[in-house]
């Protein structure tokens, strides 16, 4: 079996890198036991997977279809590899976590003391702050997306949906009355979001692509949207907020939700995002693993 796999290893490796004698070099090997290693892999497999000459390799139609599945098994192997050693890694150490302050506040700080209970050995410097922060300039290890995450090379793993509501309390609705079509949003005191332009000061975003455009004004605008959140429960006015902020607000009966003639924009998921290593730190690792998995479980409430 190891004959087996070196002889895939090295097919690869020749085929990424152009030459046998290359592959060999990378692999610590002598080039004649590398070719040897590839003669052993095709007399296994009954087909010539490369054509050889003096100056290059050229890959037959079989060894074509080959490399897509031997880069699978490679990319496979190591991963299995990495998820066994990381397990016996002791996690432990600062991991510096980035997050947007009301949900850090509302949902992350349970988590993180149960995260503690598990890893006691990890310290972690939570920086809550709702502008998109430099994972590399900034020494972030993680930080939480919220919404649509534009094209970048950071890796991302999705935690759970994010779904917005329109709300305002008992105590607002009684005094201007209740809206029931977008458009009779732009008569009404709209609590405005100064970092989200879908949802902002002047626009809110409606349909699931926030094609549908509906002007709004207000008396108070904020970079926080847990003071927005709080602003609306005291009669302030209404507030396009995703509903892991308002979930326990509307349960308590302190806003209602409002029965629109168009859906909410759809503004995607929450994310974990990282620096594009391929192998993060074992701390790093656990704490995104275990918000894979204990997230899903709370946001069912959002």
């Amino acid at each position: 079996m190891a004959d087996r796999l070196t002889g895939i290893e090295i097919f690869v490796r020749a085929m990424r890198l152009g030459s046998l004698s290359a592959a060999a070099r990378e692999a610590g090997i002598s080039a004649v036991m590398a070719a040897k290693h590839l003669a052993a892999l095709e007399d296994r497999l009954g087909v010539t997977l490369v054509n050889r000459t003096t100056r290059r390799l050229a890959l037959t139609e079989a060894g074509a279809h080959f490399l897509e599945q031997a880069e699978r098994i490679i990319s496979d192997l190591r991963e299995a590899e990495y998820e066994v050693s990381a397990r016996a890694v002791v996690i432990e150490g600062l991991l510096r976590v980035s997050a947007p302050a009301t949900f850090g506040v509302m949902h992350l700080s349970g988590l993180i003391a149960e995260f503690a209970e598990v890893h006691p050995g990890v310290i972690i410097e939570l920086g809550l702050n709702d502008r998109y922060v430099d994972l590399l300039e900034e020494r972030w290890d993680v930080a939480i997306r919220i919404g649509r995450l534009p094209d970048s090379a950071l890796l991302a793993r999705r935690l759970a949906p994010v779904r917005l509501s329109v709300c305002a309390a008992p105590k607002y609705l009684s005094r201007r009355g209740t809206p029931t079509t977008v458009a009779e949003l732009s008569v009404h005191d709209c609590l405005g979001y100064t970092l989200a332009p879908h949802v902002g000061t002047h626009m809110w975003g409606f349909g699931a692509d926030g094609s549908l455009q509906v002007p709004v004004r207000g008396s108070l605008r904020a970079n926080n949207g847990e003071a927005l959140m709080i602003a609306a429960c005291h009669g302030q006015g209404i507030i396009y907020a995703p509903r892991f902020m308002t979930a326990q607000r509307l349960a308590a009966g302190e806003l209602v939700e409002l029965a629109l003639d168009a859906p909410p924009i759809d503004l995607g998921a929450i994310h974990t995002v990282t620096h594009p290593t391929r192998r993060p730190a074992a701390k790093t690792r656990a704490w995104i693993d275990f918000l894979v998995k204990r997230l899903p479980s709370l946001a069912k409430d959002w």
